[in-house]
């Protein structure tokens, strides 16, 4: 009798962001990623958060990589760099997917091109197109808004009191 072995390859799926105030759309993205492969995240840097938004984020990065590297179906995370070299943690990683989610400002046709110039044509890059809005407070910049305008009324509130 031959024993006949069956090697499952699995891919291997990158995500990136800032994934500061965790919520469910976060999860949602890592889960549906693990779909995919085994899942390989870059949380950005405070420094390259503040350049290409303008805000540095709540949770500073430390805190928001121990995070991530604790969600089920993580297999690995990592800071990006500091000097933004974003396609050299890609070719570090070397993932099969580049899964983006629905809300990231990345032109595919742009990342491709970075892609190919470093020799990772291989790499197949997708958009998730589903945008988890199951609930009201589904993105970092909405739960922010309402810790401020909670915060706006408990002032006033406090001030109207004389506190």
């Amino acid at each position: 009798m031959k024993l006949r072995r069956m090697i499952k390859i699995v891919k291997k799926v990158l995500i990136a962001g800032t994934f500061d105030l965790v919520h469910p759309g976060h999860i949602f993205l890592i889960n549906e990623a693990a779909k995919l492969g085994d899942v390989y995240v870059i949380i950005a840097t405070d420094k390259n958060r503040r350049i290409y938004s303008g805000e540095s984020p709540v949770i500073p990065q430390d805190q928001r990589l121990e995070v991530i590297k604790n969600i089920k179906n993580v297999k690995e995370a990592r800071i990006g760099r500091n000097d933004n070299d974003t396609l050299k943690t890609v070719q570090e990683i070397n993932p099969d997917i580049i899964l983006l989610g629905p809300d990231q400002k990345y032109s595919i046709k742009i990342l491709k091109e970075g892609l190919e110039k470093k020799g990772l044509n291989h790499i197949e890059i997708r958009r998730l197109n589903t945008y988890y809005d199951k609930y009201d407070l589904h993105s970092s910049s909405l739960i922010k808004q309402k810790i401020i305008e909670q915060e706006r009324k408990r002032t006033s509130s406090d001030s109207k009191n004389g506190k």
